[in-house]
């Protein structure tokens, strides 16, 4: 532990981590442990209950659990941790808890349901930056938020606050991208799209959150690598593979995916997500495309 912002800006990678369940909806913590290891191995950051990772369907006591246990092992890569909601003192709470913990970074998402404007998302953010020393990331996240994040606002944290991390832009529109490149060319950008890859790296991006790390933790960083080195050798149908793993709402594809090639015991995922969104011919396509990918990378 003990990161500081340019020590987390050398890892490209950051895998939003599942959370791994039973059957009957307990946290599988054995598993848990062996995918926080696989990301370790592949020398990608870990990101702990986000959205991927279900966070805001898992209650506090929980997290916490998930916190505590994995802030306990011993891994050589940096450990962030998801907050979204929309009730502040729930957040300064557990952010709390979290530096107590030791955790190296946050990623702070605007609050959902509520839909703030300019200066509702800048408070917003002020006030969580302002309560903690730990490097933050902020998430552009529309589909999930409801609104998007006003340019000015990461432009104004980033000259504001040094522990500011970048900004995880996951909007799918690469306008919205330069807006936020243009309001602060020199403030770190972060993928949140596994099809756009490419693209955001020629917009100056420093690094990918990614989903598809889950299954395939290697590829992903080999995939990131080559975009930066040699895109003449890219695997022209990674795009196609990775957008079938938003054919329902995610963690739903990357649990199913990772149950089939017996990563995960169980695929269950909490309410109000819910299997039988899954239809079985994304699943099918993407055992093929696993298939197909185990032919490829380091």
């Amino acid at each position: 532990m003990g990161y500081n912002v340019n020590d987390l800006q050398l890892f490209p990678i950051w895998t939003a981590l599942i959370t791994p369940f039973f059957d009957d909806g307990r946290i599988d913590f054995e598993i848990l442990e062996q995918l926080v290891m696989a990301q370790s191995q592949a020398q990608n950051g870990i990101l702990l209950l986000g959205s991927t990772g279900e966070g805001i369907n898992i209650p506090l006591k929980q997290k916490k659990a998930v916190i505590s246990f994995c802030t306990q092992m011993d891994i050589k890569v940096p450990l962030m941790v998801g907050l979204g909601g929309f009730l502040l003192d729930e957040q300064l709470h557990f952010m709390n808890y979290c530096d107590g913990k030791g955790i190296d970074a946050f990623l702070l998402v605007a609050p959902i349901y509520a839909k703030p404007k300019k200066e509702g998302q800048l408070a917003w953010f002020s006030h969580l930056m302002r309560a903690t020393k730990t490097p933050c990331m902020l998430y552009n996240v529309p589909s999930r938020t409801g609104t998007h994040m006003d340019p000015e606002v990461p432009a104004h944290i980033f000259t504001k606050f040094p522990h500011y991390l970048g900004l995880k832009e996951a909007s799918g529109n690469m306008d919205y991208v330069r807006a936020f490149k243009s309001a602060a060319p020199k403030s770190p950008l972060y993928c949140g799209d596994d099809n756009l890859i490419i693209e955001f790296m020629a917009e100056g991006a420093i690094g990918h959150v990614s989903v598809a790390s889950n299954i395939w933790p290697e590829k992903t960083h080999d995939y990131w690598n080559l975009c930066g080195l040699d895109p003449s050798k890219l695997p022209k149908y990674w795009v196609s593979i990775v957008d079938t793993l938003f054919h329902a709402p995610s963690p739903i594809p990357v649990k199913a995916i990772m149950h089939h090639k017996g990563q995960i015991r169980s695929a269950y995922v909490r309410l109000p997500l819910e299997l039988n969104d899954l239809k079985p011919e994304t699943l099918q396509t993407l055992i093929e495309a696993d298939k197909v990918l185990q032919g490829w990378g380091s």
